[in-house]
Formats: structure tokens, C-alpha cells, sequence
């Protein structure tokens, strides 16, 4: 795969081009977070309105990935990933300009839309790349993708100090954080005029129904219902934060107004699923097996981000303030050190994708990344002020490789189980990254980070034990062909009466 990928050529030129828009996304994701001390000191914010900001940052991407996830389905990655791109020049402009805690807070649930992009590149990496590489294809995009994190605690705050003699301050982050955007802009009609959706004469499968996910059994139906109560309660959990006396961005009364426009959201959601699958619910149609799939198993993907992903997010967010107060640097040392986290995605996540290709069992492959990153994290837990700041570094590098190797190894199965809505299962998945991250954002600024690298620990432990005894192996996980030249499904199904035990779909 390496002199392909030097190459350039057929789906590594697509591979390339994807992880770079990704990169470009998480750039600006992540631009506020190196200059989180220095905004606030200019623009007189206090420490939890700072934190609460951080959260915002997370907020709408739980969503927006639901939303782009359907958009991706039914107009394919090239436009999706290419509009997406576009727009991040309006929350980066948006963050550039603010004045006060209100407008930053605008600003960066924006950007929460511009986080959502990920989902896009997992779709049209799945299409160019058979399933026996796609662990690694998906890891080279993930992780090369996620080091725009590194990338922007890194450079950026280099590139502000580079031009403060324009702005006349000690570092000039506004224009540095609107570059992000222009960048990005620039890129996203660079994307549309040079990706393609599919290889030449492979068919890009669309759902065959819009507006919700079909499930084919109702198991499955009441089991999505409650996965999207999870991203509807992470979003009231956001709400509830800024109306806490110490960030009063809302009062109560708008506390309880919000709320009830979520329940709204939940029962609108509700409804779209149910007619999505009414005929289903109601007995008029059946699936056969090569059309099934369990949900139980996105669920327990859905985990799996929350504590791969979702205690990255917490940790990328929360890292530079974190180095900084407990060996008290100054803002753009405890960056770049911190960047050491973002950093390991170059190899990390993609390690993860190929050890899921290779090992023979993506299952256990991700039962094991869990046993690690409790232990990374178990690790990190311990760092205080007596740690020298190399020993810090390499605690801080052990929990990342484990954290983002659990990403990769996650997405080497998430898109071999239902191919024709695999942009809605990644959405599901990827938002709840980003529940993840909101809620152990949120447990930060009420506690500490030895509170929560402790609870990232644990988390990460008991989902290895669900992961070992109820993940499921995905039928197809190391075919050497494009779905559409294989004989049979590529998915997890339910059994039904009609198959027994030893039927070989069934895994």
C-alpha cells in the first residue's frame, strides 16, 4: 500500500485529497484552543466561561453529524465535504471579529457544523477501498485527518506570533484563526473540481428512504430511539451549563425553553424514524438476511467513540491549559507540548485501522485498544507538578496512541455494516465522539483533569468487557474485493427462525 500511496494515482489520489479536507476541518475545529488563555485574558473572560467555550466547541457537531451523515448519503462526499468546507469561513470569521463571551459562544457552536466533517471522509473511503484495507485506508484518513488538531495547537500559535506586529499585540490570533477559513474555503472548491464519488463504472448506493435511519427489526427500532436520546440529552446537558450562575449566557427561563425545543427535536426524530419503519413496526414487511443488520452493534460502536474519540476531544481541548497550570509555562510552550497528543494521530489511528486489518478479528482488536487507553489514561491521571515535563510528555503520548488507535479500529468496522447508509451510521457513531466529548467537557469544568482522566479510564474498561462479550464479527471483514463483487452480505445480521445456528452468515 505504500508505493500506492506515494503514487498519487486512482483512490490514493482520492485518499489523499479526502484526509487533506479533513485535516483542513479540524484546523479549524480545534484554532481556538491554543489561544483559549490569551482570548480570555483580552477579552476578560473567566475560567469557566473559558471551559463552557471548549464545550461549545463540541456542541453542534453532535447534530450536525446526524445531519450531514443523511446529506452525505443522498448527494455523495464530493459535494457535502466541498460545501462544508465553504462554509468554515463564516465561524472562522465569526470567531475572528468577537468581542465578548456571547459572540464567541455563537461563533464556536458554528464551528461545532465544520467538526461534522469526518463522517464524509469515512464514505468516500469506504467506496474506493476493499474491505480487506479498509481498517488502514480508514486509519491513514482518520489520522492523518485529526492531525490538523497538532496542526493548530502547533503552528498556530507560532503563526500569531509571527504576525503580531500587524495587530499590535503580543500575538495577532484574530487574523490567524480567519486565515484558517480562507484556507479552508479556497480548498473546498479545489475538492469539488477534483474528487470523484466512486471509481469509474461502481454504482454509488444511495438509502431508499430519506429523513431517518431504516433498521430492520424492532429491536433494532427502539434500540436507535435510545441512541438518539443520547445525543438529545448531551445537547440539554450544554444548555444546562451556560445557564449556571457563573457563565450566565441564559437565565433559567430560557434554560427550560431550550429544553422543550429539544424534547420537540426528540419527538420530530422519533416520528421521521417511525415512518421510516412503520411498515416494518407493523408486521407488512420483512428483510431477508442479506438485508439485515443489528443496531445493538452501531450501539456498542457508538461506545466505542465515546471513549476513543470523545476522550480525545477532552483531551486535545483541555491539554494546553493543563500543561500550562501545573508546570506554569507560558501559553505557546504548553501548546506545542500538549501538541504531543494530536501529534501521535500521524501514526496512531492509522496503526489502529491496520492492526484491525491484520490481527484477523476487528472484535478483539477493539476489546484490546479499550484495555489500553483505560490504562493510558490510568497513567495520565498521575501527572502533577513533581513529574519532570519530558516524563509528562511521554504519559501524555502512551494514552493518545491508545485513544486514537481505538479510533481507527472503529472505523475499520463501521463501514461493513450497511454500505447503503454507512454516511447515517457514521454520523450516529461520530456524534457520539462528540457526546463524549461534551460530557466529559462538562465533568472538566466542574471538577479537575485528575476527576476526569480517571473517569475516561474507567469508562474505557467497561466498554472493553461489553466489546469482548457482546461486539459481533462483521461478515466480509477481510474480503479482498469491492462490495459489489462479493456473494453475499457484508454486514451483521439477526437471526431469524427461518436460520440456524450453523448458517455461515451468521457470525
Amino acid at each position: 500500500m505504500l508505493k500506492g500511496l506515494l503514487s498519487f494515482q486512482g483512490r490514493y489520489r482520492i485518499l489523499h485529497l479526502t484526509w487533506f479536507a479533513f485535516f483542513l476541518t479540524f484546523v479549524d475545529w480545534f484554532n481556538f484552543s491554543p489561544f483559549a488563555s490569551t482570548i480570555g485574558k483580552e477579552l476578560n473572560l473567566s475560567d469557566p466561561q473559558i471551559k463552557t467555550l471548549l464545550i461549545c466547541n463540541l456542541a453542534l457537531t453532535i447534530p450536525a453529524r446526524i445531519i450531514i451523515g443523511m446529506l452525505l448519503d443522498k448527494f455523495g462526499p464530493k459535494i457535502t465535504f466541498s460545501a462544508l468546507l465553504i462554509f468554515s469561513i463564516v465561524p472562522c470569521f465569526a470567531t475572528a471579529v468577537s468581542q465578548n463571551f456571547g459572540q464567541l459562544v455563537i461563533a464556536r457552536l458554528l464551528m461545532g457544523i465544520v467538526g461534522a466533517g469526518f463522517v464524509v471522509g469515512i464514505r468516500m473511503v469506504s467506496e474506493w477501498f476493499p474491505p480487506k484495507e479498509i481498517g488502514i485506508a480508514e486509519g491513514i484518513y482518520g489520522g492523518w485527518g485529526n492531525f490538523g488538531a497538532f496542526g493548530a495547537e502547533f503552528a498556530l500559535p507560532m503563526l500569531a506570533l509571527a504576525t503580531a506586529f500587524i495587530g499590535g499585540g503580543q500575538t495577532n490570533w484574530r487574523l490567524t484563526i480567519a486565515l484558517t477559513g480562507i484556507i479552508s474555503a479556497v480548498y473546498g472548491l479545489i475538492y469539488f473540481r477534483n474528487a470523484l464519488d466512486t471509481p469509474e463504472g461502481k454504482t454509488y448506493r444511495r438509502p431508499k428512504r430519506s429523513g431517518g435511519m431504516e433498521v430492520t427489526s424492532p429491536k433494532s427500532f427502539y434500540a436507535m430511539i435510545l441512541s438518539n436520546f443520547g445525543l438529545i440529552f448531551a445537547l440539554g446537558l450544554l444548555t444546562w451549563r451556560l445557564a449556571q450562575p457563573n457563565i450566565g449566557f441564559i437565565n433559567t427561563e430560557q434554560m427550560f425553553v431550550v429544553w422543550l425545543l429539544l424534547g420537540g427535536l426528540f419527538g420530530f426524530q422519533t416520528f421521521k424514524a417511525w415512518q421510516i419503519n412503520k411498515e416494518m413496526l407493523e408486521g407488512r414487511k420483512t428483510y431477508t438476511p442479506a438485508e439485515r443488520f443489528q443496531f445493538r452493534q452501531v450501539g456498542l460502536l457508538e461506545l466505542c467513540y465515546v471513549v476513543s474519540f470523545g476522550s480525545e476531544l477532552a483531551a486535545v481541548s483541555m491539554l494546553p491549559g493543563f500543561f500550562e497550570n501545573t508546570f506554569n509555562l507560558d501559553h505557546v510552550t504548553a501548546a506545542t507540548i500538549a501538541a504531543t497528543y494530536p501529534f501521535m494521530n500521524l501514526i496512531s489511528r492509522p496503526s489502529g485501522g491496520l492492526i484491525s486489518d491484520k490481527l484477523g478479528s476487528r472484535k478483539w482488536t477493539m476489546t484490546l485498544l479499550c484495555v489500553g487507553i483505560g490504562a493510558g489514561y490510568l497513567l495520565a491521571f498521575s501527572i502533577n507538578s513533581s513529574w519532570s515535563i519530558p516524563a509528562a510528555i511521554a504519559a501524555t503520548m502512551f494514552s493518545a496512541y491508545f485513544a486514537q488507535a481505538g479510533c481507527g479500529a472503529t472505523y475499520g468496522i463501521v463501514p461493513l455494516i450497511k454500505k447503503e447508509i454507512t454516511g447515517q451510521i457514521s454520523g450516529n457513531v461520530g456524534a457520539y465522539g462528540n457526546f463524549g466529548g461534551v460530557v466529559y467537557l462538562t465533568l472538566f469544568s466542574l471538577t479537575n483533569a485528575a476527576t476526569l482522566f480517571q473517569t475516561m479510564a474507567v469508562c474505557a474498561l467497561i466498554c472493553a468487557a461489553l466489546c469482548a462479550f457482546f461486539l459481533k464479527e462483521p461478515q466480509g471483514s477481510f474480503a479482498a474485493h469491492f462490495d459489489e463483487e462479493i456473494v453475499g452480505p457484508v454486514a451483521n445480521f439477526e437471526i431469524s427462525p427461518q436460520m440456524g445456528e450453523n448458517n455461515p452468515i451468521v457470525k
